[in-house]
């Protein structure tokens, strides 16, 4: 049966996918949006294209009443720029409060959804060396683990109203087009490409088309609620990502970025990049969910299988 859902952040990467298996599965998307005549021509087959200033709920609280589920994954880009305090600020804010809106006005609605289907990132258990991490951790507690822990806290307050409430920590999501893996694929091209910092921090990856998937697995199973940990069970260190994609684009990985390089051309991003995170998806695995790509080599494969992509 088919499902009426609400997305922001459709024209994102996750966004930009998700939704073309949502429409393509029969289901009505409703795009909530800044631009509406950019998400039409990004986005191809949605219901409506709404108007969406997520400071003024009072113009579009009315579009989610009567809706099936609520995914958000609007927020300001992370690595977008280097981080100034206003920059930071912006992180902030733009997931702040646009999930205090959305999740007060769902709260308030005469048809609630079913789902608020929040984005997160696995940055909330912040830097934590070689210590596997479950659903279980606590919160860590520098910057971007604050960030996810108040995101969280704001998406939480919908199961007041008895919505279903589940956080989506999202690993590192590769694919050639865009992220951090077009990044590196500069260097590699180049043929200097390897490890950034250390090379023994861990690196919680996911396949893009495992990334859509757990959504749509989260969003279709009504008995799954809370946080979920959306990465590979099968992390690998940074030493080990860059030899794998050395071997599968035939480049040489050995020309190590130390972090202080990171730091004079990132700031504080290179802190991100950096993070030791060994994130294991306990809950994904026991409510069932079978990864498409379980091993770093496969999911590089299939996303090299046509061409070594110019980034």
């Amino acid at each position: 049966m088919s499902k009426k859902i609400v997305i922001t952040g459709a024209s994102g990467l996750i966004g930009t996918n998700l939704t073309k298996v949502l429409i393509s599965r029969g289901d009505k998307v409703y795009v909530f949006t800044r631009n509406t005549d950019k998400a039409k021509n990004i986005i191809h087959g949605a219901a409506e294209y709404i108007k969406w200033d997520y400071s003024k709920p009072d113009e579009w609280t009315e579009h989610l009443n009567g809706k099936d589920a609520v995914i958000h994954l609007a927020g300001a880009n992370i690595s977008g720029k280097r981080w100034s305090t206003n920059y930071k600020e912006m992180i902030l804010r733009s997931r702040e409060l646009s999930t205090r809106n959305l999740a007060n006005a769902i709260s308030l609605l005469n048809e609630k959804p079913n789902a608020f289907i929040c984005a997160s990132g696995v940055n909330y258990y912040g830097d934590s060396g070689d210590k596997s991490l479950t659903e279980k951790e606590e919160a860590g507690n520098d910057f971007l683990a604050n960030v996810c822990k108040i995101w969280e806290s704001e998406a939480k307050k919908v199961e007041k109203a008895g919505v279903r409430r589940i956080s989506v920590r999202t690993g590192v999501v590769l694919t050639p087009e865009e992220g951090a893996l077009k990044k590196m694929l500069i260097a590699f091209k180049l043929f200097i490409g390897g490890p950034l910092g250390s090379g023994t921090q861990w690196f919680p990856w996911v396949h893009l088309d495992d990334i859509v998937n757990i959504y749509t697995y989260l969003l279709d199973n009504n008995n799954l609620s809370g946080a979920f940990n959306a990465s590979s069970p099968n992390p690998v260190t940074m030493n080990e990502f860059a030899k794998t994609l050395g071997k599968i684009l035939k480049r040489p990985s050995f020309f190590k970025v130390p972090k202080f390089a990171l730091k004079l051309a990132a700031g504080e991003v290179a802190d991100i990049i950096t993070a030791s995170l060994k994130v294991i998806p306990e809950r994904l695995m026991d409510y069932g969910y079978k990864f498409k790509f379980l091993n770093l080599k496969d999911a590089l494969d299939d996303l090299f299988k046509y061409s070594f992509r110019t980034p």
